[in-house]
């Protein structure tokens, strides 16, 4: 009798240990799925990560493409420049405010008075030449087209016939407005009859290099300023009151 209690005590012993060496293995296997499921988890977070980022580099990209046509010429004041002479100004004057990069960053009475091929148009309307005509604040207080005679222009005109404008305020104002046309036109609107703001009305002819305003012939045009728009001319333009 006492034979078999001992047989069953250890039948019971040998199952008590083979059930917590199976509980044993059974917690440990646990943490091992846990750490694989984590694993994955983080392998798909980080090509979330790497999806998301894709839009941004694109974005990019299409932040670095080149400017198109249009904007580059906005951005270039030589862009439209017309007349055969535009090359020997250049030259002359190749850098620094009166050139055509330099008058491109100041309003026209300004940048006129930095060029060195407008000394006597500059002299006209600040009031040098009569101190009672000064037109820089009007012309540098709007957008305008100027038709702007270089000096070798001055030349063309009788000296008696020159004192008699300047030294008669109300003609000489007559004859600096028959240059100036309200409104900024490029080379390609140029051309037309257009009302200046002298009130008559000057005539531009021809297109390009062989542009003429009235009997003036184009040295060079389109030089752009902060606001208004430039056409070097060989000769001074007098409107059919100032000329009787």
């Amino acid at each position: 009798m006492k034979t078999e209690i001992r047989k069953t005590s250890s039948l019971l012993g040998i199952g008590m240990v083979a059930l917590l060496g199976l509980s044993a293995c059974g917690d440990s296997a646990e943490p091992a799925e846990e750490t694989d499921q984590e694993m994955t988890e983080e392998t798909e977070g980080t090509d979330a990560e790497a999806t998301e980022e894709e839009p941004m580099d694109e974005e990019s990209m299409e932040e670095e493409e080149p400017m198109d046509d249009e904007s580059m010429d906005e951005s270039d004041p030589a862009a439209n420049l017309v007349g055969a002479s535009c090359e020997a100004y250049a030259e002359e004057v190749p850098e620094g405010e009166g050139s055509v990069g330099g008058m491109a960053q100041d309003p026209v009475a300004t940048a006129a008075s930095n060029n060195p091929m407008l000394t006597t148009l500059t002299a006209a309307v600040s009031g040098e030449l009569n101190p009672d005509v000064d037109l820089v604040d009007t012309l540098n207080g709007d957008e305008f087209t100027v038709i702007a005679p270089t000096d070798d222009a001055r030349g063309e005109i009788p000296e008696e016939d020159l004192n008699a404008v300047v030294e008669d305020a109300d003609m000489l104002t007559e004859v600096l407005t028959y240059h100036v046309i309200p409104g900024q036109l490029s080379p390609d609107e140029i051309a037309g009859e257009h009302e200046t703001v002298n009130g008559a009305t000057v005539t531009v002819e021809g297109e390009g290099d062989d542009l003429t305003f009235d009997d003036a012939g184009l040295v060079c045009g389109g030089v752009m300023t902060a606001n208004a728009t430039v056409y070097m001319v060989d000769a001074v333009l007098m409107p059919a009151a100032a000329e009787e």
